[in-house]
């Protein structure tokens, strides 16, 4: 009786067992036909999901599921995802999803990480997240959200990582004290108010773009006097100023204006009596006059002109610098600079880079480096080197300036930004397409770009090849910026991130071969094919390894599927498509000495590009002809 029982309730699980991951194998199919772009390659025919791409199962239960730069588009449906309730890993991240997000995601009470960024997602995050007790990464980045952050993130007891940087949340940043929280970012929202006292430990860039002061910011918070609130307030809201106080109220003021008056005369004496910046002119017009100096250093002072005596001379001696390299530099000093506006364009792998106007209209982009630990003469023995590089796809530096706190670089401004903008930013309407034509010269251009800093002698590479450093002209030509920097930086400080264009025999960032530049420019050339970012591996998640991603979807013979949609639309350039595509795959060879030069790479892109062209040309005059 005790066997019949025990195989009945075996019978029993085993039926249950079955029956959940029918319940999830239909939730995922719900999925696929509410978020629509290219066709997710599930073998429907097999009865468990267990073996479809992207999907995991535990213990005949869907417990993981990943689908990272899909090109999914659409309102995820909730009675969907709700279903999947033995799920502990979500990551829809680098897709096309928007609307809201479901508000019945409570029941998802086994999820520990849910990957969201870089989407298009919008409103306000629903309550039932507050209730995912589990959680521990959650990163909502890159999205359209807004409304108040809400201090029911504090429910998330085991949240380790919180991002929500890059979206549209407004007003004053609630407390957040969580105690394993060791990753925080609310970078470029509409916040304002000070940092609450939870998180003033957390780094400056966890709050950049944003109104808020107090520590760890630079910005002090205005003090404000508190306002009793009416309607039955105490004594102090109704309670008149006297005589007395309002008297002194003015006089202060007058004084204060009076005071205010004094400077300012003050200042504008001083003003009037500054003599020029000491900025050797006789020199700096022979370096214009002379071809062969057009990028010897020129430097620039910011102190007082010596007037003979010892004291102006030591002034002189000790003044700040900045040193301009090209013939045709606009000169200016360093408190100009200073005085310029600027505005933070993005952080980078060497530093920030700002867009500085000056007060006569000029605009360049500076880049404030970090983690540089060379002795001055070391520094400006590399850095010259690196002004010296004269080629149309390089973006000139034109000066620098070093000091024992700082170190700067200025550059010419690029207004149209970068390639990685333009292929994953806004995605709307009022976007300019990026087609055959424009693509294909920017890998030439780039190309191009890289060959010569590799004729520079065999020891000589960029370093840091990445669709951010490629930056474009009005014309869409390409201009690679971050050449040289490698050589200037210790180690990275956050070996947390790996980066997506690494080569795999790159161990230390600031050695880099120019085969392991070759192998990062293959995967920008799948990049710019594919329309899809190679990212970041952060700490659990797993990154898009897009060389490994093209060579399993050709390896199916499913090539057309690896273009981006953009691309499709030219059917007379697909060939020459295809052999960018593999062009882009033999540059991330595993082996170094498998890659071919990239004297023998910008080769092979301007001979493909020279017959798509016609085959672009032959396209675009069809489509006029029907027009």
């Amino acid at each position: 009786m005790a066997i019949t029982t025990l195989a009945m309730l075996l019978l029993l699980l085993s039926a249950a067992a079955v029956s959940d991951l029918n319940s999830d194998r239909a939730a995922l199919l719900a999925l696929r036909s509410a978020v629509g772009g290219r066709t997710l390659f599930w073998n429907t025919t097999l009865t468990t999901p267990c073996n479809w791409a992207g999907v995991l199962c535990e213990d005949n239960r869907v417990t993981v599921l990943r689908l990272p730069a899909a090109s999914l588009s659409g309102s995820l449906p909730g009675a969907a995802l709700s279903n999947l309730t033995a799920l502990h890993t979500l990551s829809l991240r680098l897709n096309h999803l928007s609307g809201p997000l479901p508000s019945d995601l409570s029941s998802l009470t086994q999820l520990r990480n849910l990957y969201l960024q870089g989407n298009r997602f919008s409103a306000t995050p629903p309550d039932s997240i507050f209730s995912l007790h589990a959680l521990v990464r959650l990163n909502l980045a890159s999205n359209n959200f807004s409304g108040p952050i809400a201090p029911d993130f504090n429910k998330l007891a085991r949240l380790r990582t919180l991002f929500l940087e890059n979206n549209h949340f407004t007003g004053n940043l609630p407390e957040i004290n969580l105690p394993n929280l060791d990753q925080f970012n609310v970078s470029f929202n509409d916040l304002n108010g000070s940092v609450p006292e939870g998180l003033v430990k957390k780094s400056k860039d966890s709050f950049l773009g944003t109104s808020l002061c107090g520590k760890p910011l630079d910005t002090v918070c205005a003090e404000t006097p508190a306002i009793a609130a009416g309607g039955g307030g105490g004594v102090a809201s109704k309670k008149k100023l006297s005589g007395g106080a309002i008297a002194g109220i003015a006089i202060g003021s007058v004084l204060g204006l009076l005071l205010l008056l004094l400077l300012l005369f003050i200042l504008c004496r001083k003003r009037s009596g500054k003599k020029s910046r000491a900025v050797d002119v006789a020199a700096f017009k022979n370096q214009e006059s002379d071809s062969s100096a057009a990028h010897k250093p020129a430097e620039v002072e910011s102190g007082e002109v010596a007037n003979g005596n010892a004291k102006s001379n030591d002034s002189n001696a000790n003044a700040k610098k900045l040193v301009f390299f090209g013939s045709g530099a606009r000169v200016f000093d360093l408190e100009e600079l200073l005085r310029a506006s600027a505005e933070v364009l993005g952080k980078g792998t060497f530093g920030t880079a700002y867009k500085a106007v000056l007060e006569v209209g000029t605009v360049v982009a500076v880049k404030r480096l970090k983690d540089v630990t060379l002795s001055e003469k070391e520094f400006k023995d590399k850095i010259e080197s690196v002004g010296a590089m004269d080629h149309q796809n390089l973006v000139p530096l034109r000066a620098y300036y070093y000091s024992r706190e700082e170190k700067l670089l200025v550059y010419d401004y690029m207004s149209m930004g970068s390639l990685s903008a333009l292929l994953h930013g806004n995605k709307g309407a009022g976007r300019t397409p990026l087609n055959w034509e424009m693509r294909s010269g920017i890998a030439l251009g780039a190309a191009r770009g890289i060959e010569y800093l590799h004729r520079q002698g065999p020891d000589v590479s960029h370093g840091n090849i990445k669709s951010s450093n490629i930056l474009l002209t009005k014309s869409h030509d390409a201009r690679l910026s971050d050449f040289g920097l490698n050589h200037l930086v210790g180690p990275p400080s956050s070996p947390t991130r790996v980066a997506g264009y690494r080569a795999p025999e790159v161990t230390d960032p600031r050695r880099v071969s120019q085969w392991a530049d070759v192998y990062s420019f293959g995967v920008l050339l799948l990049e710019l094919l594919t329309g899809k970012a190679p990212t970041h591996a952060l700490l659990n998640e797993d990154g898009v390894d897009l060389p490994r991603w093209v060579q399993s979807v050709v390896r199916e013979e499913w090539t057309s599927e690896v273009f981006d949609l953009e691309l499709l639309q030219y059917d007379n350039v697909e060939e020459e498509m295809v052999q960018l595509l593999q062009l882009g795959i033999d540059c991330t060879a595993q082996y170094p000495d498998r890659r071919p030069s990239i004297s023998q790479v910008a080769a092979r892109i301007e001979e493909l590009r020279s017959s798509g062209l016609r085959g672009f040309k032959e396209q675009q005059d069809q489509v006029s002809e029907t027009d």
